[in-house]
């Protein structure tokens, strides 16, 4: 309202509120800029990490014929499809199939894990392949001269120190590099391994000999569908797809179309952007605090004009009305301008990334998501705004007109109190229902509203401490005190503006810490220095003499291992399963099965009893107990699982309780011996060295490649190396979203300094005029914004740390360890934020002449 009052008088046609507000807002937008960057900065962070989801999966689902390798397609591990199943399948369409495998790299004296890809002469059926130099696939992989040429990676000539033209070894074959692989146009569809790609020939496979009955090689075979008038439209791909499940139930495959070519990539990238979502809301409602400031701080200036509006007849709910309608104007442009900008994200992320993704984007504008974006934005200024605004309702013209300088104290009316609750509840609803994971959600609004009710009993407590003060001779401290707890203090604005900021942002940065601190953690002899894979059972025992020989001491454990996928649970056939959260994954793909004659080590059994040793009765089965709770269910309830093509059904004999972090080998299902008999199965072969050495594993690691060229040798120092990768990548993502709240708070304690100023104008002036100085003015100052400051960083370190404790110690089963620096930096930052705006704020207004100000009362 920054037109002259005379212009705001109603005319007597009573022209309505909205043509009152918008005059009023052609003075500008003195005091709100703060409030409506806090309402753009949220809403850009959530649209803008939605859009860029989206964009994604419209990416995949445009390119999924291409990504897929067809229009759909059916794997299996350990078996080729039967005559019956690729009968059936050809006459859908033209066959394509490939095998995934993973297998050990040797040149010279070095050897790396690397991930097979064996493929067909005439792959890939859609799409391209880039080779660097190119060449045609058959001169790429072809045989010549006995030798099979292979395409690899550049990361393998890295780490093998090899070149083009230098000759490796797999299996029992030799190949030559003749190419680096640049692009795979399927290669989202085949997974991202833990080494490095080498192409060949299926040809060449056979010539390794790592395929042997009861290898993990997964067998993919895509079906090409359509004509020469195109690809087939969808809705006759999921009516294959259909009739594919009716005509073999119990195949056992993981069955995929162009139309959901990676669930898994897609649920975990939705539940990626869900947490990046909740950190956008996160910066909205801290935003929210600098709603209200700004809400304050607007009643505040224009009390004379909302004092006149009262006297000619304006009632009290028309003057809370017309100042709502300018908060509700200001911020949809807030909201309009963040959308806008979170819907450029993607657009920019392929502009600048696009060639370098190995995942196609597809950016589009999508009005629902802005619409979503919207209605957070103003469902937030209007739960912050309300209550502030609805303090002028009952004041009476006389006090409004003469309080310029003391603000007035107690609370709105109850309708401005239950309006704002109602916009609030509604922004908690909103989040939980826009959510697919609505426990994470609940849990999320819950620690805010819990965390907002703990700062502002933070700001009480700081405030009656520093009222309860003991006196001291000291007047700097004593005026810096009286500063804290006086009416219209910063206390409550600075302690609500930095401490949920400071609070998320320790508790990622330690949650982060306690992951990589986890994943690091090893001990010498009992945490397994590697993992072996396809060690044939007839090989086992002459493995296991092997690997003693060459280490001393090591620790060695053994298991049969198998894959099998859920098929039906209980009653239910898999699909109609809803399994909890937690556990959804278990029902993603293949799982490890095993069979034992007891509890396997790091395992204990909490309910039903183990089978007796020599049972030969009906299959049992024995089930993590949270994957068990998570699934619905229950002891003596049938599970069926399908393993090499055939349905198991066994009795859920008992649970146990796992300790994955003992890293021995252990699986989610185990069943009694005879249930799997005659099964083809490889033995799982873990050894944990006495000694850490580095040197001491790769000398193992050689010793099998050499002698046992088909068993695949994962070291988990370099496994683990590459989850922290991960783990740093995606905690980045995270802090940098958490950085927008963090931002948000900065712009809110900016905004409250601001909106503070001509009280501190006010006092700042009394005392020059009785003689305090500048520097004594100066250290007033600085003593009460570094208290503020200290007693917000001691919080947000204090409550930050709680939560993450909370999160590693009970979500993740990890022992928590305090990262004293991690901590120490946070309260340093939040300190040092707290003073510097405080002090840039402090000058502004000290080099304010006495005069000047006196001149205006």
């Amino acid at each position: 309202m920054n037109a002259p009052a005379t212009a705001l008088i109603p005319r007597p046609s009573r022209a309505p509120i909205l043509r009152f507000a918008l005059r009023d807002l052609r003075g500008g937008l003195k005091g709100l800029r703060i409030f409506l960057l806090c309402i753009a900065l949220g809403v850009a962070a959530i649209v803008g990490v939605e859009s860029l989801a989206r964009a994604l999966n419209d990416g995949i689902g445009r390119e999924g014929r291409v990504i897929l390798g067809g229009d759909a397609s059916f794997s299996l591990i350990h078996r080729h499809l039967s005559a019956d199943e690729q009968r059936f399948l050809g006459a859908h369409g033209s066959l394509s199939t490939i095998a995934t495998l993973r297998g050990m790299a040797r040149a010279g004296g070095d050897v790396a894990l690397v991930e097979i890809k064996a493929v067909e002469p005439d792959w890939p059926r859609i799409g391209h392949a880039v080779f660097g130099p190119p060449m045609p696939l058959d001169r790429a992989l072809g045989e010549r001269e006995g030798v099979f040429g292979a395409a690899v990676e550049e990361a393998l000539l890295a780490r093998l120190n090899l070149k083009l033209g230098d000759v490796i070894r797999i299996g029992e074959a030799n190949f030559v590099i003749r190419t680096l692989l640049a692009s795979e146009p399927d290669r989202l569809a085949t997974g991202v391994g833990l080494g490095p790609r080498v192409l060949m020939s299926q040809a060449a496979l056979d010539a390794t000999k790592l395929v042997q009955p009861g290898s993990l090689v997964r067998w993919t075979t895509r079906v090409v569908m359509g004509g020469p008038d195109g690809a087939p439209d969808n809705s006759t791909v999921q009516a294959f797809m259909d009739q594919a499940k009716r005509a073999f139930p119990q195949a056992g495959w993981d069955a995929r179309s162009r139309l959901a070519i990676s669930p898994d990539f897609s649920r975990d990238l939705d539940r990626f952007a869900e947490f990046l979502t909740l950190a956008g809301l996160l910066s909205l409602i801290v935003g929210g605090v600098g709603v209200a400031n700004a809400a304050q701080g607007f009643v505040e200036r224009k009390r004379a004009t909302l004092a006149i509006l009262k006297a000619i007849g304006a009632t009290g709910s028309g003057v809370v009305g017309l100042a709502l309608v300018e908060f509700t104007i200001v911020a949809l442009i807030g909201a309009l301008a963040g959308g806008a900008l979170g819907s450029a994200i993607p657009f920019a992320v392929n502009w600048l990334f696009g060639s370098l993704l190995p995942i196609p984007l597809a950016p589009s504008v999508a009005p629902g998501l802005i619409g979503l974006g919207l209605i957070y934005g103003l469902l937030t200024a209007l739960a912050f705004s309300v209550p502030s605004l609805g303090r002028a309702h009952d004041v009476p013209v006389t006090t409004l007109i003469r309080d310029m300088i003391e603000e007035r104290q107690g609370w709105p009316r109850m309708r401005y109190m239950g309006a704002a609750a109602l916009a609030g509840a509604a922004l908690v609803a909103l989040a939980l229902l826009a959510s697919p994971q609505r426990s994470i959600a609940a849990m999320t609004a819950g620690a805010t509203i819990a965390a907002f009710l703990a700062l502002r009993l933070v700001a009480f407590a700081i405030a009656s401490l520093a009222r309860r003060a003991p006196p001291s001779r000291f007047v700097e401290w004593r005026m810096a005190l009286a500063a804290i707890h006086r009416p219209g203090a910063l206390t409550p604005s600075v302690v609500l503006s930095l401490g949920l900021g400071l609070t998320a942002l320790v508790a990622l940065t330690l949650i982060d810490a306690n992951m990589r601190a986890e994943l690091r953690h090893s001990e010498p002899g009992v945490t397994p220095s590697f993992f072996f894979l396809d060690v044939r059972g007839a090989d086992a025992a002459a493995f296991v003499d092997f690997v003693k020989r060459e280490a001393p001491g090591v620790k060695i454990s053994e298991t049969p291992m198998m894959r099998g996928r859920f098929v039906r649970l209980g009653d239910r056939p898999v699909e109609q399963v809803k399994p909890s959260d937690k556990v959804a994954w278990a029902l993603e793909g293949d799982r490890g099965v095993t069979f034992a004659q007891t509890p396997p080590e790091g395992s204990e059994v909490v309910a039903g009893t183990w089978w007796p040793g020599g049972y030969s009765g009906p299959p049992l089965v024995s089930m993590e107990t949270q994957v068990a709770e998570g699934l619905g269910l229950h002891l003596g309830d049938t599970v069926v699982v399908n393993v090499l093509g055939r349905d198991i059904a066994a009795k859920l004999a008992n649970l146990r309780k796992v300790n994955w972090r003992s890293f021995a080998i252990n699986f989610v299902l185990v069943y009694s011996p005879d249930a799997l008999e005659g099964a083809p199965y490889s033995e799982l072969v873990s050894a944990a060295l006495p000694s850490a050495a580095p040197e001491a594993e790769l000398k193992l690691m050689r010793a099998v490649a050499r002698e046992f060229p088909n068993v695949a040798s994962v070291r988990v120092r370099e496994a683990m190396e590459n989850v922290e990768t991960l783990v740093m990548k995606l905690a980045l993502a995270i802090r940098a979203a958490t950085g927008v709240a963090l931002t948000t708070s900065i712009l809110v304690l900016a905004g409250a300094l601001a909106a503070n100023r001509r009280a501190r104008l006010a006092d700042a002036t009394i005392l020059k005029i009785l003689g305090a100085t500048r520097g004594r003015l100066t250290m007033m100052f600085l003593i009460e914004y570094t208290l503020l400051g200290a007693a917000t960083a001691a919080f947000g370190v204090a409550a930050g740390t709680l939560a993450a404790y909370w999160v590693a110690a009970h979500m993740m089963g990890f022992d928590f360890v305090f990262d004293w620096r991690a901590a120490l930096a946070a309260a340093g930052g939040g300190l040092a934020i707290t003073v510097g705006l405080g002090m840039i704020g402090a000058w502004r207004t000290l080099s304010q002449k006495p005069a000047a100000y006196l001149r205006e009362l």
